[in-house]
């Protein structure tokens, strides 16, 4: 209840008592500073003109926007984005309107596919201020993506009004897409005879995964007419039913569809069987981006599928079942964030049992592993013999705009961050009973990714002065690294301050590194003109530490795209990207520091995890990651890295040498605001300890 409270005053919350000047001033430096930083990075990576120089081969404005839509409909969300960034370079050198209506059509596609949906309206609006030299080319989609945007955010009204506005402007080839994406949102808004009508005027399509997408929409129309034995029926029969290559995808959509129709005849044993089919299928399922889903506007979330697993078996008082549920959404949710487009370790799909983890954890270790649900948040909480389980009535949406308001207020410096942090922490850690001194090992789910857990205050105390802290994307990957060697060599490899250009000199990244060098007498530093990508590829393979001071962007269309700047190579300017990192060998790196902005973030996608750094270098194969949730403060990072590397380096364990780097920043009166201390989250191997040769 103390959530759903807390949810009520959030406009209150979100209105500063009062500002702390200087962690105001701070923040608003460090954001004009990131906002710099990506729009020069835009500029290099995105920007048309650029990208259209560097082509080899170049083609004309309608050919890229060809590539556009076809790379968007492979999930090449970024490389999309260039394509038809490039087709709007060619528009608005050639004065040409149809093109530039052509071009923000396809940018809305591909961003409304990403996730992005502010920028797949604002262009899909923008393509429509455009006169087409076929109209049909870029009302219908556009219309409809302003529909499908709308229909995700819940607004069925407004969707079915675009839908609308989309058939009546589609041509003969497209409109039964539209049809197919109205009668959905029709379905969701219980207008069932008026769905039916529509689906009925849909000749069965050739396509094999459109036909199965329309066959489906016909059952769930059963169910949405409370005809749940009937939609039972007909998802039984669609169990059976090949559709070509992808099969197995459907038909575990199929038994989900099964176990929603036995739910809602109050069969909640033959649900939990026909759920547990479902999860096979996934399991079986192909990873990759399908577009079909989104034409005719079912959006399939295969998480949705391990959300309604989890809520059936806490429904029958299966703590044990739904945990075990949860470690496999977490798997597969990797597997689909990277949709085969790049190399991950041989485990990377696999999942322990609890008793598995209860084994691997030491008698002042508790793992707390969180589920957003769509109504609730649900959380368990692991000790080497025990397990509890706790939920909390607030539903995934009013969690995000919890977090964004003391994400918000922390990152403004604001002094309302510290109650907000009181009211957080008693109503989300309070109640688990976590007593003081115990080494917490915190796996977030979906917006929980974002919250600065050792910011969170219980009964008067940061998280961070009562537990030492650490974040794992799963309880699995926290079992495969508390398995490795905890004890490492004393040798440190650093880059800092890479040299790019003027503005984005980093005078502090050259004393920071070679200050913490002189902490470990076994070091490499590389700074200016030596650090660049091809050194850091060489140098990281041997390095069992990595300290990285540099700019840094998080990519939220397309994770495997954030990137690292590194110094020029060949007159270019070098990024090292995410996918890049996945394709690396760093088995005898223990741990990767990235002192830089937002270093830690990327996208969350269908509420699971964060795929960007954190997770390229632990499957790179990398133990932990330091890496920071917010623009950092030159003063408070050189306190705190020196803290921490001093500490590791007399021997102390990574998890409190953290703390007692957060603790020592947030001693200082002037930098006690979390904005300064709490940016830097320690993610992976907690146990990790230095050798200590003094």
């Amino acid at each position: 209840m103390a959530l759903a409270v807390m949810l009520s005053a959030g406009a209150a919350w979100a209105q500063a008592d009062a500002q702390a000047p200087d962690a105001e001033a701070a923040a608003t430096r460090q954001s004009e500073a990131r906002l710099a930083d990506t729009d020069t990075l835009l500029a290099l990576t995105a920007d048309g003109a650029a990208l259209y120089a560097q082509d080899d081969v170049k083609l004309d404005a309608l050919q890229y926007c060809s590539q556009a839509v076809a790379l968007a409909e492979a999930g090449e969300f970024r490389l999309s984005i260039r394509a038809a960034s490039k087709a709007l370079h060619l528009a608005d050198v050639q004065h040409d309107d149809n093109l530039q209506a052509l071009a923000r059509r396809d940018l809305a596609i591909v961003y409304s596919y990403s996730g992005q949906y502010d920028k797949a309206i604002d262009f899909a609006r923008q393509a429509l201020s455009f006169t087409a030299k076929n109209p049909q080319a870029v009302a219908g989609p556009a219309n409809k993506i302003i529909g499908d945007v709308r229909l995700r955010r819940g607004d069925v009204t407004g969707a079915i009004l675009s839908y609308q506005d989309a058939l009546s402007n589609s041509s003969e080839r497209y409109a039964p897409l539209v049809r197919a994406s109205l009668a959905n949102a029709l379905i969701d808004d219980g207008q069932t005879e008026r769905a039916r009508q529509l689906l009925a005027e849909i000749a069965p399509p050739k396509d094999g995964a459109l036909r199965a997408q329309i066959d489906r929409s016909q059952a769930r129309l059963l169910l949405a007419e409370h005809k749940p034995a009937l939609a039972r029926a007909s998802f039984q029969a669609l169990t059976g039913k090949s559709y070509g290559v992808d099969s197995n995808y459907f038909q575990l959509w199929a038994w989900d569809g099964v176990a929603q129709s036995a739910q809602a005849e109050g069969d909640q044993a033959g649900a939990l069987v026909a759920i547990q089919h479902a999860l096979d299928g996934v399991d079986q399922a192909r990873s990759r981006f399908r577009s079909e889903e989104f034409k005719i506007g079912l959006f399939s979330d295969l998480q949705s599928v391990f959300d309604r697993a989890i809520a059936l078996h806490l429904a029958a008082g299966d703590a044990r079942g739904a945990f075990d549920v949860s470690e496999r959404s977490r798997a597969r949710a990797l597997l689909d964030a990277v949709r085969g487009r790049a190399p991950l370790g041989s485990d990377a799909g696999s999942t322990v049992r609890l008793d598995q983890l209860q084994a691997a954890l030491r008698a002042d270790e508790r793992v707390v592993e969180f589920h957003a649900l769509k109504d609730a948040l649900q959380v368990w909480v692991i000790g080497p013999d025990s397990l509890e389980s706790r939920s909390y009535p607030v539903s995934r949406d009013e969690l995000t705009e919890l977090v964004e308001v003391f994400r918000n207020a922390v990152v403004r410096g604001r002094r309302n961050a510290i109650v907000d942090a009181d009211k957080l922490g008693q109503a989300l850690i309070a109640p688990l009973g976590l007593a003081n001194g115990q080494r917490l090992i915190i796996v977030p789910h979906g917006p929980l990714h974002y919250l600065p857990f050792q910011a969170l205050r219980v009964d008067g105390a940061y998280l961070i002065e009562r537990h030492p802290i650490a974040v794992e994307p799963s309880a699995s990957v926290a079992v495969r690294l508390a398995r490795r060697p905890a004890v490492i060599p004393k040798a440190l490899t650093a880059f800092g301050n890479p040299r790019i250009a003027d503005k984005y000199d980093l005078p502090g990244a050259d004393a920071e590194v070679d200050r913490l060098a002189r902490l470990f007498p076994d070091s490499r530093v590389y700074t200016g003109v030596q650090a660049t990508k091809t050194q850091f590829r060489e140098a990281v393979r041997r390095a069992p530490l990595v300290h990285v001071a540099a700019h840094a962007e998080a990519d939220e269309v397309d994770p495997l795209y954030s990137r690292i700047l590194l110094a020029n190579e060949g007159g270019q300017h070098s990024f090292l990207e995410a996918r890049e990192v996945l394709d690396m060998k760093l088995p005898d790196t223990a741990l990767v520091t990235l002192s830089a902005c937002e270093s830690g973030l990327g996208r969350v996608a269908s509420g699971d995890e964060v795929l960007g750094f954190p997770r390229a270098f632990l499957s790179a194969g990398s133990g932990s990651l330091i890496a920071s949730l917010w623009p950092v403060s030159d003063d408070a990072t050189e306190l705190l890295m020196s803290t921490l590397y001093g500490a590791l380096a007399k021997g102390q364990d990574v998890q409190r040498a953290m703390q007692a780097a957060q603790i020592a920043v947030l001693r200082q009166p002037k930098l006690a605001h979390p904005f300064f201390w709490a940016p830097f989250n320690l993610i992976g191997d907690w146990r990790l300890t230095v050798r200590d040769e003094s």
